[in-house]
């Protein structure tokens, strides 16, 4: 039984983390759409992999300004 709680805990625990990142993607599609189609044209991810750490960066310090 106490597997089954874990492995649970860790199952939704880890989908609430791709759910974040997939909401920051598009978040980012929507408000800096020049930079994802540079990346997307010149095959360079750096640029939309540092945005997309920004805007999650930006999203925790707004969260944590209401605690």
């Amino acid at each position: 039984m106490r597997y089954q709680r874990v492995g649970l805990s860790l199952i939704g625990v880890i989908a609430l983390i791709v759910v974040i990142i997939a909401l920051a993607a598009v978040w980012l599609f929507l408000t800096n759409p020049v930079t994802v189609a540079t990346a997307v044209s010149d095959g360079e991810i750096s640029p939309f992999v540092r945005d997309l750490a920004d805007v999650l960066l930006q999203a925790l310090q707004g969260l944590l300004k209401y605690l």
